[in-house]
């Protein structure tokens, strides 16, 4: 599977984030990629308010990027906030292309580092994953990444690639965290691990929004043991990989760590 990370950096305006999905999507498909992920948030950046541009999967914004897959026959992830319950959103991952059309909502909200995430944002409850020509792909959003229990449910549900969208909090050690978590987590499930940030919006020029958790990037894809096959700055940028998932089975093999896992 060729696929492609686009880190970009989103502002607070829909329509402009959907040109930048526009564009990055011609990019990918120009690379010849089957699916192009971007980050958590590709609808309006934190640090913005969310409850004024929050739409169903079936509304305009939602539905703008579908026709860029349509168009460009090619499978997109991206960041979106969808209505919850009692005025706050749910933080959704949309997932469209041909003959693909799901979502996830974020289970683990970051109410952490001195954020709150719940005060504006309602919980997902399940585990997603989606078939995209032949292969089998779990979802899962920025802080979820330190919940090993759900790649590997996505894992035991088939996946063989896990896709990590974030929108990741900057600090002391946050990017050793993002890069340790993004590695164990491919290790934990013995999957591949797509792991698409927003871009550092400093390295834009873009001023910063307090303990907002606007972005660091260093976006990545790894191996199920573990290894980078590629890693991004602070900047945005598309990148392009292609992976192997015929690998799985061998790697299962001499790692069973699905297998022998036990319940406590």
């Amino acid at each position: 599977m060729r696929l492609a990370v686009a880190q970009i950096v989103s502002s607070a305006n829909p329509a402009d984030n959907v040109e930048l999905i526009r564009e990055y999507a011609t990019q990918a498909k120009a690379a010849g990629a089957e699916l192009v992920v971007f980050p958590e948030a590709a609808m309006r950046a934190f640090g913005n308010t969310l409850a004024d541009i929050a739409e169903p999967l079936d509304g305009p914004w939602a539905a703008a990027v579908r026709t860029i897959a349509g168009d460009l026959d090619i499978a997109i992830v991206a960041g979106m906030f969808t209505p919850g319950n009692d005025g706050r959103v749910r933080n959704t991952l949309l997932v469209t292309g041909p003959g693909i059309d799901t979502s996830y909502d974020k289970i683990h909200l970051f109410d952490a580092f001195g954020f709150a995430e719940s005060d504006s944002v309602d919980a997902g409850t399940s585990p997603v994953t989606f078939e995209l020509n032949g292969t089998v792909i779990g979802l899962a959003t920025c802080y979820d990444v330190r919940f090993p229990a759900l790649f590997t449910a996505n894992a035991r549900a088939g996946a063989d690639v896990n896709i990590v969208c974030a929108s990741w909090g900057s600090g002391e050690g946050k990017a050793e965290q993002w890069d340790l978590l993004v590695r164990a987590r491919a290790v934990d499930s013995t999957t591949f691990v797509v792991a698409c940030g927003q871009g550092d919006p400093a390295s834009v020029g873009l001023p910063s929004a307090g303990a907002a958790p606007t972005g660091i990037g260093h976006s990545a894809v790894v191996s199920p043991l573990g290894s980078p096959l590629v890693t991004l700055g602070r900047e945005p940028e598309l990148a392009v990989v292609d992976i192997d998932t015929s690998v799985i089975p061998d790697v299962r093999g001499k790692l069973p760590v699905l297998a022998n896992a036990r319940s406590f």
